[in-house]
Formats: structure tokens, C-alpha cells, sequence
């Protein structure tokens, strides 16, 4: 509840890092929690990147394993003044969200609330994001921290705390120090529903297309100008309209997604997020949408085009699968809790992804959010207590399994 009243919305428009420094305001209140629970050293870089350590107390040889979660959330809806609301002892229905009476969950649009009949429900109050993503993950790792700290009895090796910025604009570990983290192993938590572990998630590329138009007086126009807008309509107007996009696939079907448009006559950037689980076929995918921009500009012949394609994550399955037993102990630490494991694909990207191509194999574990990104998001206080005693549970195995 206190981290959720922090706004940490990141800004994907900001060069800087963090993009925003109000970020770092929920970095401080965190490093303190850490301190005032015994970790000594704790850091918030100048980055605003968290890295703490919960030294190992066990005799045998564990790997390092680092537990990570992201301060900043979504720009996609306002985090300013949020307001967290406890729904107690939740028995079914709707519930109507009190600053805005049109925002209503209900269970028909959110299926797992039947699931959570007896719990207890904490929501926005219907004006902003409730900011549970990822921030019910800052709030696991920290109640296992403190569990670990306070219980020496439970054995462990060394365990690596990492919080980061920007998760939420793709630029959640650009600054992260491999090195100095120094761990072999990782877990984001920051998936949804009670018992989901993700090891697979969409690799992804970002497409630029700048159309450079014709600019002529509309009054002496005829014959002569080449509207760039115009143009930037006649692509997207020729994108699949039963296949391809967000709105129509689903499971492990990939997309071209556009998700802006800018300028004016005389040029006009477009710009697309390419997504499938096959990293091959995403340039299927990039092919079609150039070979769509071309059969446009054929009707422009003094129009021209830029097409840039940058790499934005790969799936991690491809590192996760060289190293099956980051995912075994995990599942039998989710058993442990007296949980079903559900093993999911995420149709989007975790800090893990990229962790993971840098060295560290890190699957994503739940953490109870729903309704990512608008003014419905929700969390279960008991699903959220699940997952701490996972993140303790997983700390457990991977000691048990030590040499």
C-alpha cells in the first residue's frame, strides 16, 4: 500500500536513466526498508537500480540467486495520486471502483475474481492504475527478505536482491552490472495468476518507417503533392485485418502491432512493435509489413521511405532450456506452497527475457497482478503472500540441491 502511492511512472520519451527521477523515490524508501532489516549493503545506483544481498548461511555449495522486480509502472495510465482501496473478505460479484462509479470489475471480464472468493482484494479507486505491476513484486521479495533475515533456521545460499527502473519502456536492465549482481540464476516476480511460471515469452523487434512526402501549396496542388499522411493511412489500412494484430490473435500467435503515428504533410513516422515466440519469424513479419509499404509507395512515385528495424528482446526460452533446473525448482517450491504449477507463455517481455541473454537464465514467477496497465489492475493480499513464501520456498530447493 505505501509503494503504490508513489508515483514511478516512467516516460519512454526521456533520455535519460531513469527516465524519471521520481522513480528513485520509491528506491529510497526501499534501500531504507532493506537497511532497517539488516542487509548492509544495499545500494541505489545512480541509475536507480537496487542491489542488495541476503548473505548464504549454508555450508554447501548454492548458486548465487537473484530475485527481481521493477519500481517504474506504465505510462499507458496515470499513476499520479494513487489511491489503494482493500476490498475485504471478497464474496463474488462486481466491484463498482468508488472516484469513477463507470469502472467496474467484474467477474465476467476478470475470471480469476472467482477464484478469489474469502480473499482479500485491493484495487485503484477508479481514477488511476493500481500500480501492482510490479510493485505486489517489490512487496513479495521484501516480506521474503525480511523472512530469510529473521530466520536463520531456514537455509539458504547467498541471495541477490535486484529492483529496477523502466521496466515498463523496455529499458529495464540497459544499465544493469552483470558483474557486480553475480548471480547465476534469477526469478522475476512479475507474472499473474497464482501458480503461473513463465519461461517463454515473445521475442520482439521494433519497426520505424518514415515516409519523406511531397509538399505543395493545396491550392496549386493537383498532380503535384503526395500527402505523407495519406500515405501513413494507406499502410495501416493494408495491414491484415482478420490476422496479425493484438486484437486478433491469441496463445502463441505473434503480431505487427502499430503503436504510433506522427508529423505532418510532408513527413510522417510510423511506428510498429513486431512480436512472435519463433525469434525467425519475426522477420516474416517485417517482410510483410515492407513489402505493404512498397506496394503503397508505388502510387507515390516521388515519395520515399525509411524502414528501420531495431531489436528489442529475444525469447528466453532459448537460454532457460539450456539450464532445465532454474524451472524444476521453481515448480517444486510452487508445490511446496500447496499450489498448481501452471506453466504459461507471456505474450509480451519480463526484464528475465533480457537477463537471461546476458548470463543470468531468469523465468518469470507470479505475483498475483491482473489487469495490467489500466484503471481495473487488481491483487490478491493472499495470492501475494503465496508468493513470498515461494520466493522462500524456491531459496530452500535450490540449498537442498546443493553439493
Amino acid at each position: 500500500m505505501r509503494y503504490v502511492k508513489i508515483d514511478t511512472q516512467s516516460d519512454p520519451e526521456s533520455p535519460t536513466i531513469p527516465s524519471t527521477a521520481k522513480q528513485k523515490n520509491l528506491g529510497k524508501v526501499l534501500l531504507e526498508e532493506l537497511k532497517a532489516m539488516g542487509i548492509k549493503d544495499a545500494e541505489l545506483d545512480e541509475y536507480g537500480y537496487i542491489y542488495a544481498t541476503i548473505p548464504g548461511n549454508s555450508s554447501k555449495n548454492v548458486p548465487v540467486i537473484c530475485f527481481c522486480s521493477h519500481m517504474d509502472t506504465s505510462p499507458d495510465c496515470t499513476g499520479t495520486n494513487v489511491n489503494p482501496l482493500i476490498h475485504k473478505n471478497y464474496q463474488g460479484g462486481n466491484i463498482q471502483l468508488p472516484n469513477d462509479k463507470t469502472q467496474v470489475l467484474t467477474p465476467a471480464a476478470h475470471p480469476d475474481l472467482l477464484n478469489q472468493i474469502g480473499n482479500d482484494i485491493v484495487t485503484a479507486d477508479g481514477t488511476t492504475l493500481l500500480g501492482a505491476d510490479n510493485k505486489a513484486g517489490l512487496a513479495e521479495i521484501m516480506a521474503a527478505a525480511e523472512y530469510l533475515v529473521q530466520h536463520p533456521e531456514v537455509k539458504h545460499g547467498a541471495i541477490r536482491i535486484l529492483f529496477t527502473p523502466d521496466e515498463e519502456i523496455g529499458r529495464g536492465v540497459d544499465k544493469v552490472d552483470m558483474k557486480k549482481l553475480g548471480a547465476q540464476f534469477g526469478y522475476t516476480m512479475d507474472g499473474e495468476s497464482l501458480g503461473h511460471i513463465e519461461a517463454e515469452n515473445f521475442s520482439a523487434d521494433a519497426v520505424s518507417i518514415v515516409i519523406n512526402g511531397v509538399s505543395v501549396h493545396p491550392g496549386f496542388a493537383k498532380g503535384k503533392m503526395e500527402n505523407a499522411i495519406k500515405i501513413a493511412s494507406a499502410i495501416i489500412d493494408n495491414l491484415p485485418k482478420d490476422k496479425l494484430s493484438p486484437e486478433s490473435t491469441e496463445d502463441m500467435e505473434g503480431f505487427i502491432h502499430p503503436t504510433s503515428v506522427g508529423g505532418i504533410l510532408e513527413q510522417v513516422t510510423l511506428k510498429f512493435i513486431i512480436r512472435d515466440f519463433v525469434t525467425e519469424w519475426l522477420k516474416e513479419k517485417e517482410a510483410l509489413l515492407k513489402s505493404i509499404t512498397e506496394k503503397v509507395l508505388k502510387d507515390y512515385p516521388n515519395s520515399t521511405f525509411q524502414f528501420t528495424v531495431t531489436e528489442q528482446y529475444r525469447n528466453m526460452k532459448e537460454i532457460i532450456d539450456q539450464h532445465p533446473k532454474v524451472i524444476q525448482y521453481a515448480e517444486e517450491a510452487i508445490k511446496r506452497s500447496g499450489i498448481k504449477v501452471h506453466n504459461q507463455s507471456i505474450r509480451g517481455g519480463t526484464d528475465g527475457s533480457r537477463l537471461s541473454f546476458m548470463g543470468m537464465p531468469c523465468p518469470n514467477i507470479f505475483a498475483g497482478e491482473h489487469a495490467f496497465h489500466g484503471k481495473h489492475e487488481w491483487v490478491s493480499v493472499q495470492d501475494m503472500q503465496k508468493a513470498a513464501e515461494v520466493v522462500v520456498n524456491i531459496c530452500k530447493v535450490w540449498e537442498e540441491r546443493g553439493l
